[in-house]
């Protein structure tokens, strides 16, 4: 194994840190399989780039919270293991491209000295909680919902029950009945809300983007804030009992919800109160509360040479805070990237002039907090230089993309090639729409949604078109009438047609033309586009669909040089092929230890939990090597009863159900944990036993 200094003081993520050095070790020894060390890998936040031999590090930002020490440390990581560019991702994250695995635990090790984690970043886990980027300033929120964002995110780092379920786990927050940190498209959505005095939250479930968007389910108007966390507690527990494993497309909580019923889903969260490790969990708000400490400086003297432009800046991108006399300043990011030379200046602005925090937004873009009034001459001034001061913030301007097929596996078509010049059509083309929030323009490069193009009134998907003559052509499906309706309501887009990505630009020609004229009076675009029906949009994009009248440059995709080429799940490493059924019995003595240590620890919930997962991946590795199906917890359950316990190759003192479903029948004590650890020892020894004899009789 490696020796590994990290120089970090929390043992855990110290230890944390090492482990991923020995795994990446052990992988390229050839003894780890390669799908649970993609999956080991991906919850530590190191996604396969397109790109062979690189990887995508995503950085987890709850809330996207950035002070300036985090984001000059995060600058010196780009700059030391990449390439000096930063991306803001649309779940408020920062990702860094092109950054080789084995240096990997080094560069988690630096991040960490600044309190920021890569843990739990991508993979089948709880990921980066999300809340509204106004939250703690918004004039109409009735609390900030930072505090209880940050709650969730550190109950549920490391938390067992998140670890390896069959699919990713998305929560946000929304300060307001605006629904801006957008409830309705994630599996757990909380919408802050007052009621007789005290904070809670309107609760949404099981909504979700990809290529069958669904609305999430109101399933409280209101729940009181100190049960947020056993709720969500109870949820992922059923969810990762009861979701699908092995259809990935199938696996997310909104597909649960929809075989289940919803009713019965919530019976089940019923089912699991008695094993939560508690009942109510109350939030210390304090940390938010305080009065916000600004520098004491002398406001530096500044020359606005157009002062037309300021007063557009102020009115495009400034916005009043409800703390009386200061404001924030929306920044907006084109395609989400920035650089690190810019990025540190930004930091020493915020530092010495400002409130020493930045949110990352929905929409890739940085809200500066806290800016007295005085000073937005000088913020103007100083962001002019660092070219942060284009007008547009949050307007139909502000296109929203994913990075597509410059750096993701399943890119289709580009993505970051079409925003920019849709970008530069509306800046050039379409000036009166500098201030207009009332369309939303968004680009995803594959069906699953990164670039959340569903929900937009104008969404693009990257695709692909084969002609008569079986050329294929990069090609954009063309969504309409998407929209967030604010409360947890919402609209998603219809899939109008498809066309060669070349045209995308005239493809927005044609509907905002059409919108300019034929629109009456303040006719919404959704309200035009209900008015003039689906059928009618279609006949208006017809022309661009011809594929017969083809040209060179319609087979080169945006940002390209060459003939387009489909390539989707290039660039994961190659691994060992090597016995499942054996790397699965590990984790199981794996996860034995760590229930041990839990218990050291004094965590008996988490301990249950490990020897839970422990007795569950054991029983699967059994049904594996009878060539069974494991597609869900459940199912495992059920079919280790039918053909070991029920038939006595594995001797249990009850059903191996009853044996499992201890975990939702007692209270997470002491004493439980500790028989629970010992069953699950017990169970482990039987079945490694049981599986040795076979392997002696087969030879």
């Amino acid at each position: 194994m490696l020796s590994f200094r990290t120089e970090i003081e929390d043992s855990i993520v110290e230890r944390d840190i090492i482990d991923l050095a020995n795994k990446i070790e052990l992988f390229k020894e050839g003894k780890v399989n390669e799908e649970k060390f993609r999956s080991l890998r991906l919850a530590r936040g190191v996604y396969g780039q397109r790109q062979f031999g690189v990887q995508m590090i995503r950085i987890k930002l709850p809330f996207g919270r950035v002070s300036s020490d985090q984001l000059h440390r995060i600058c010196d990581v780009s700059d030391e293991y990449s390439r000096g560019r930063l991306h803001i991702t649309t779940r408020q994250d920062i990702q860094i491209h092109h950054v080789s695995l084995d240096r990997t635990p080094e560069l988690w090790a630096e991040l960490e000295k600044s309190d920021i984690t890569l843990r739990e970043a991508c993979g089948n886990t709880v990921r980066n909680i999300t809340a509204s980027e106004t939250a703690g300033i918004d004039v109409d929120e009735p609390f900030d919902v930072s505090p209880y964002a940050d709650a969730l995110f550190r109950f549920f780092l490391r938390n067992p029950i998140s670890q390896e379920m069959g699919r990713k786990f998305k929560i946000s927050f929304s300060g307001t009945d605006a629904d801006t940190g957008l409830s309705y498209m994630h599996d757990l959505g909380f919408i802050a809300k007052i009621k007789d005095g005290k904070r809670g939250f309107k609760v949404l479930l099981g909504g979700g983007l990809g290529s069958q968007p669904r609305q999430g389910d109101v399933i409280y108007e209101f729940l009181e804030a100190d049960k947020i966390i056993p709720l969500t507690e109870s949820t992922l527990r059923v969810f990762d009992r009861y979701g699908e494993r092995s259809k990935r497309a199938k696996a997310r909580l909104k597909f649960l919800i929809k075989d289940l019923g919803l009713n019965a889903f919530v019976q089940l969260l019923e089912n699991e109160q008695l094993a939560l490790s508690h009942q109510t969990v109350a939030i210390d708000t304090s940390e938010f509360d305080k009065e916000v400490e600004l520098p004491i400086v002398e406001v530096p003297s500044v020359e606005i040479k157009d002062s037309n432009l300021f007063e557009k800046w102020k009115t495009a991108n400034v916005f009043k805070q409800k703390q009386d006399g200061l404001y924030a300043i929306g920044i907006k990011v084109i395609l989400g990237d920035f650089y690190t030379d810019k990025a540190r200046l930004l930091a020493d602005l915020i530092r010495d002039y400002a409130g020493d925090e930045i949110r990352l937004s929905l929409r890739q873009n940085i809200v500066v907090k806290h800016v007295k009034e005085e000073l937005l001459p000088f913020f103007y001034i100083e962001l002019e230089k660092l070219g942060f001061t284009d007008l547009g913030y949050n307007s139909t301007q502000d296109i929203t993309a994913c990075p597509g097929t410059d750096t993701c596996n399943l890119g289709i078509a580009s993505s970051t090639g079409i925003a920019t010049e849709l970008e530069r059509v509306l800046k050039i083309e379409y000036p009166q729409f500098i201030n207009n929030k009332d369309i939303t323009i968004k680009i995803s490069g594959c069906m699953n949604a990164c670039g959340q193009h569903s929900m937009a009134e104008i969404g693009f998907q990257g695709m692909s078109i084969r002609t008569k003559d079986k050329k294929v052509v990069p090609a954009l499906q063309i969504l309409l009438g998407g929209g967030n309706l604010g409360d947890g309501t919402a609209r998603f887009a219809d899939k109008v047609i498809k066309v060669p990505s070349k045209r995308g630009d005239d493809a927005l020609r044609y509907l905002l033309n059409d919108f300019v004229k034929n629109s009456i009076g303040e006719e919404r675009f959704l309200q035009y586009y209900d008015r003039q029906g689906e059928i009618y949009f279609y006949e208006l994009l017809k022309p661009l669909a011809n594929v017969e009248n083809l040209k060179d440059e319609d087979f080169i995709d945006w940002g390209a040089d060459k003939n387009y080429v489909i390539a989707i799940g290039v660039g994961e490493c190659a691994g060992v092929v090597i016995d499942l059924i054996q790397t699965l019995v590990f984790e199981s003595e794996e996860k034995i230890e760590l229930a041990q240590q839990a218990i050291n620890e004094g965590q008996w919930s988490d301990s249950i939990y490990q020897s839970y997962a422990s007795i569950v991946n054991t029983a699967k590795a059994l049904l594996l090597f009878e060539e069974q199906k494991t597609n869900t917890h459940a199912g495992i359950i059920r079919d280790f009863d039918t053909y070991f316990s029920k038939t006595g190759k594995i001797s249990l003192s009850m059903s191996f159900s009853d044996f499992v479903y201890q975990i939702n029948q007692n209270k997470p004590t002491e004493k439980f944990a500790l028989k629970y650890l010992n069953d699950a020892r017990e169970f482990v020894k039987s079945v490694e036993l049981y599986r040795e004899n076979e392997l002696k009789s087969v030879v």
